[in-house]
């Protein structure tokens, strides 16, 4: 199974902004990868497992703002659709060489 952790929090204030970061690093350190911004995901084992992660969510989660967290199937995960657009890059990309003497 998959927990997917979905958050919407405040950072109109520098106190905001401050446990926005360390809820972030608190999901990651907790096994969470980013999806994209404010959507991680995590593999948990069976039930019991998701529970856990689930409590210790509850009690790390910022004072202000929403977390959501849903859990779906591995199946139901792989199905997902990614649908990109096109991406800007200012990376040059050639095979020359600069030699400096």
């Amino acid at each position: 199974m998959q927990l997917m952790c979905f958050f919407d929090l405040p950072v109109a204030t520098v106190k905001d902004r401050r446990n926005y970061r360390i809820f972030r690093k608190f999901l990651m350190k907790n096994g969470f990868a980013m999806i994209e911004e404010s959507v991680y995901s995590r593999m948990v084992i069976n039930g019991n497992a998701r529970k856990a992660v689930e409590d210790i969510v509850r009690k790390n989660k910022p004072p202000k703002g929403i977390v959501a967290l849903l859990t779906v199937t591995e199946k139901q995960f792989a199905n997902m659709e990614l649908i990109v657009g096109e991406c800007e890059s200012n990376v040059v990309s050639t095979t020359e060489q600069v030699v400096v003497v």
